[in-house]
């Protein structure tokens, strides 16, 4: 009989989803229903254990958004399910193809114990794994109505504007429990749609399981393909074997037919696949922080659970951050938690303390991501992490190499480069090369996910898709629903069993991450190929600059954290200050949390942003008052009439040095400046004009005699595009924006100001920029200081600087470093960057001229280079300025901004660096006449302290961190402003290294990019 293989397919597909399954659990009987809404805040689980609930049925509909309903759960077991596993099964209401992004529980015994987590598609809990019938049990269940923002991904419709991200009106602070109806707070937005008692029937969940798997791996043969049509002849013959209306007892009958074809092993050298249970929690997004601790507390719940009756599962949890908010919210979950790392089962894994952005984080705080994220491992499990696992992350900078290694980490995973527009990434196996020459072994899943199912797909993908065959024959799927999804299921699990060793599929074990990284090193090693440099993107650039405001709360954290540490030490060691550790300690894990991936790059909702701005306020509050304390200490007596200068910043200036407070100088006179434009503004370094425009139309470098702006150019202009990506609003800027641009030549006041600047007042659309360009004393940069009344939206604002020099190069500062990249887009791989990241400046140069723009805000940056009329070459610098994206919040960056950038003119690459630190690290002037001389001090401007601070053990030691920052060999003088009687190269985390010998201080050798931490003894401390 001829057999038509899509009929089959189609067959299968329909008694499966129809029959199958939901025969798994057939025979249900209506389980009691008890409801008690929340109208405030989460409540402690002992609340909700002792509310006073009133009875509803299934169709009750409950849940305004954000809010929190808890649910009874009770009922008898009927006597004649004896022997059977009986287990409740729930829908909260639930779409199942939104599992993680809508309505969720966890669920709870009477004495406040967690059972498990309930999902789409882990909807059940075990009343009873044998039931002897007649039991009674109650669950309580505390259901988050957490509202579906998610309109679609990659490749569907684009996002659409929400309000659904607000702050919820009725979950204000003060918020108490009610009783009330869920409609008195706002309109419910889910129905309870099922609550039934049910027996389990393994034999029909292990046929689901067989036909599952052989579906799945038969429809991804080639039709020509021998084993498809065995598949074929063995999944019709045991459909066949299935009575629609006896499924339970016809079930096994039709595994019998299966299992010949099941049974079939791999064929010798069949592609090796490591399966990591893993459920990836953004640590914010579509929802708040307070939600993600519970996301976190329902999916460890569910795995833990899960590791009961799978002992060969193995899970990863990749955030410290997460696991210490289960600590403190849900010791219970957590005490679970910690019995399956005894176990082996569950892994704590990452060594960050969250995921973070690796464009826009600081060097010294990626430090401190390793540190804080490795010394929670260690310190509550006993575990020293050996890889960094960021799946998600928006790319990654060129210095993790070198921070991983002195971090103590072995290996590299990421997934999210196969997310590229442009260019496919070469490899899936590969040493990464850094800046300063570490590699680092590094995988890259072909799967292309990080929440994969073990799908037949998905298996057959990985394989298809490697990029290392003949080399390599081994790769990594992490799989498990993510972002409260509640991880990987029993299903999954199921699957797993069936492909570790099945005719026409890779091969699947179930295994840790360090498992797959040592075989794929034996097996690999040496051989696998190099990748040198930053891993771009070529997506998401436009997190470089949406929610300015979030962004500007990172960039003033950190450097009021270098200050606090650095001037609180200085304190310590000079006046017997108590120095501030545990302050210190909240504060960097406060700034370190949010910067994770989706809240530092402005992708989440509008309340993580509002949270953040507000903790950002807070972090600089008590930044500032440790920073006071600290100087007026070292200051001495304030009504001596004299005033200190400190210098925070690497390298000295105006007479103060670098790390130290000098007298202040006499201020200089202002140049006052003649009414009517042109203006002319001059510190005998430079000459600039501006024009009755308000645009810089001359930027003349007096000893160099040479103008900057090109000819028929003007610099400092402002140009606005259309910013309309085609999906993604936060996330994108797409390549045509430059298509359509507004040069913003119109001004309405160009007026001196009384210290000898000009100030300019432009209006676009609703929105109001107002600048005032400066010329400092004794430096040759031109500051803009900008404020903005930003009313935009689907907008884009850049600044353009137009310079008369020929680059081949830019050089944008990253962690620990610089980045140099071409200028022009010879290829598809120089094309994609057209939107890349700089941090403090942005430097280029032909041979003898350069010049540089510094921020104290922004990140994205842009360079082109054009060939003028006149033979001479112009390369433009642009600096991202704002943006008006649409979704997840509907009304991000809209209002007033402040922020700074400056152009420095007849710059070096050591010019930038230095007005990089000097602009974001501004004098502080205090009361007093006692110098402050510096703890250390370096007699190489090459070599840069990153970071003073005492360590973190309370030992009384100083920990110095610096790096050479050019690209070039350095040697470098360190002296001490104390007795030292102890030095140590040590790792990150402040350990003194085995392999590195005594420094010697006075001649202190570096690599080009070299990062290293110094450990030194005070004598009247050893």
């Amino acid at each position: 009989m001829h057999r038509d293989p899509a009929l089959i397919e189609r067959r299968l597909h329909r008694v499966l989803t129809q029959r199958l399954i939901p025969a798994v659990h057939a025979h249900g009987i209506p389980l009691d229903i008890g409801v008690w809404p929340v109208s405030g805040e989460p409540v402690p689980v002992a609340e909700g254990l002792g509310a006073s609930y009133r009875p509803v049925s299934v169709g009750h509909r409950w849940g305004p958004a954000w809010s929190t309903c808890w649910f009874r759960v009770s009922g008898t077991v009927p006597p004649e399910w004896a022997g059977r596993r009986v287990e409740a099964v729930l829908d909260l209401g639930f779409d199942a193809t939104k599992a993680g992004f809508a309505a969720e529980g966890l669920a709870y015994r009477a004495d406040g114990s967690p059972v498990k987590a309930l999902n789409p598609r882990n909807a059940y809990l075990t009343v009873a794994e044998e039931a002897v019938g007649g039991e009674e049990f109650v669950f309580y269940v505390e259901a988050a109505a957490n509202p579906l923002i998610l309109d679609d991904g990659p490749g569907g419709v684009p996002f659409l504007p929400t309000r659904s991200g607000d702050r919820a009106p009725w979950l204000g602070e003060g918020s108490e429990g009610g009783d009330g109806e869920a409609g008195e707070a706002g309109e419910p937005i889910y129905r309870l749609a099922r609550a039934e008692l049910a027996a389990f029937d393994p034999d029909v969940w292990e046929l689901t399981q067989d036909l599952d798997v052989l579906g799945g791996l038969l429809a991804e043969l080639p039709a020509e393909d021998t084993r498809r049509w065995q598949l074929l002849r063995a999944v019709e013959s045991a459909l066949d074997a299935v009575d629609l209306h006896d499924i339970a007892g016809t079930a096994a009958e039709a595994r019998r037919r299966l299992a010949p074809a099941l049974a079939v092993p791999a064929v010798e050298g069949a592609h090796r696949i490591s399966a990591v249970g893993h459920a990836h929690i953004d640590t914010a997004w579509l929802w708040p922080l307070r939600e993600t601790v519970r996301k976190v507390a329902r999916t460890v719940a569910n795995v833990t659970s899960l590791m009961d009756e799978h002992p060969e599962f193995r899970f990863v949890m990749s955030q410290a951050q997460q696991l210490a908010w289960l600590k403190e919210h849900r010791p219970e979950v957590f005490a679970r938690a910690v019995e399956k790392v005894r176990t082996g089962q569950f892994l704590p894994a990452g060594s960050l303390w969250v995921e973070p952005d690796t464009n826009i984080t600081g060097g010294e705080s990626l430090a401190r991501q390793f540190v804080h994220g490795k010394r929670f491992y260690l310190d509550e499990f006993g575990i020293e992490t050996e890889e960094m696992w960021l799946p998600d992350t928006f790319g990654y900078n060129a210095a993790l190499p070198q921070l991983m290694k002195l971090a103590g980490v072995r290996w590299f995973l990421t997934q999210k480069i196969s997310w590229n527009t442009t260019n496919d990434f070469p490899h899936h196996t590969f040493w990464w090369e850094g800046i300063d020459g570490t590699r680092i072994f590094s995988h890259f899943p072909p799967v292309d996910s990080y929440n994969a199912e073990l799908s037949g797909r998905e298996i057959a993908h990985s394989e298809r898709n490697f990029r290392d065959k003949g080399l390599a024959n081994r790769s990594l799927v992490p799989f498990g629903y993510g972002d409260g999804g509640g991880g990987p299921t029993r299903e999954m699990l199921g699957r797993a069993a069936r492909l570790g060793d099945l005719a026409g599929s890779a091969r699947v074990d179930i295994e840790g991450p360090a498992e797959f990284f040592a075989k794929a090193h034996e097996e690999y090693g040496e051989r696998a190929p190099v990748w040198v440099g930053e891993l771009y993107l070529e997506l998401h650039r436009g997190t470089l600059t949406s929610q300015l405001a979030t962004k500007q709360g990172n960039r003033r954290g950190e450097h009021l954290l270098r200050e606090a540490e650095l001037w609180c030490a200085t304190a310590t060691l000079r006046t017997g200050a108590d120095y501030p550790y545990e302050r210190l300690d909240r504060l960097w894990k406060t700034v370190l949390t949010h910067q994770f991936h989706d809240i530092l790059p402005g992708s989440s909702i509008a309340w993580v942003h509002q949270e953040a701005e507000e903790t950002y306020a807070e972090v600089a509050a008590d930044l500032g008052e440790l920073i006071d304390g600290a100087q007026r200490a070292l200051a001495g007596p304030a009504d001596t009439g004299g005033t200190l200068v400190f210098n925070a910043a690497p390298h000295a200036r105006g007479g103060v040095p670098a790390l130290g407070a000098g007298p202040a100088p006499a201020p200089a006179a202002p140049r006052p400046l003649a009414d009517g434009a042109p203006f002319v503004l001059d510190n005998g370094l430079l000459r600039v004009t501006v024009d009755e425009r308000g645009l810089v139309t001359s930027i003349h470098d007096i000893a160099a005699d040479r103008e900057a702006v090109a000819p028929g150019s003007a610099a400092n202009l402002l140009q606005l595009h259309q910013d309309f990506p085609n999906q993604w609003d936060a996330w994108d800027v797409d390549s045509f924006y430059r298509n359509a641009v507004t040069d913003l030549t119109e001004a309405d006041e160009v007026t001196p100001t009384p210290d000898g600047g000009v100030r300019v007042v432009r209006t676009v659309g609703a929105s109001r920029i107002e600048q005032t360009l400066t010329l400092p004393a004794g430096v040759r940069r031109l500051d803009i200081d900008t404020s903005v009344d930003w009313r935009e939206r689907e907008r884009l604002l850049k600044v353009a600087f137009p310079l008369d020099l020929r680059a081949e190069l830019s050089r944008g500062e990253i962690p620990f470093g610089h980045t140099p990249r071409p200028t022009h887009s010879n290829t598809s791989w120089e094309a994609a960057k057209f939107e890349f990241c700089a941090h403090r400046y942005l430097q280029v140069e032909e041979p003898g001229f350069g010049a540089a723009l510094v921020n104290d805000s922004t990140y994205g940056h842009e360079v082109t280079r054009d060939v003028r009329a006149d033979g001479g070459s112009t390369t433009t610098l642009r600096l991202s300025l704002l943006r008006g994206a649409r979704f997840p919040d509907p009304e991000a960056d809209l209002g007033h901004h402040r922020l700074r950038y400056a152009l420095v003119v007849g710059a070096s690459l050591g010019d930038a660096i230095r007005e990089g630190y000097h602009f974001n690290l501004p004098e502080r002037r205090i009361p007093g006449d006692r110098p402050v001389a510096p703890l250390v001090s370096l007699d190489n401007d090459a070599v840069v302290i990153e970071a003073i601070k005492l360590a973190d053990d309370g030992s009384g030691d100083l920990v110095i961190r610096l790096f050479e920052s050019l690209g070039g060999r350095a040697t470098a003088r360190l002296t001490t402003d104390f007795a030292v009687a102890g030095a140590a190269v040590t790792d990150l985390l402040e350990r003194p290294s085995a392999d590195e010998p005594t420094p010697d201080l006075a001649r202190l050798s570096l690599r080009p990019f070299e990062i290293r931490t110094l450990r030194l003894t005070p004598a009247a401390r050893g």
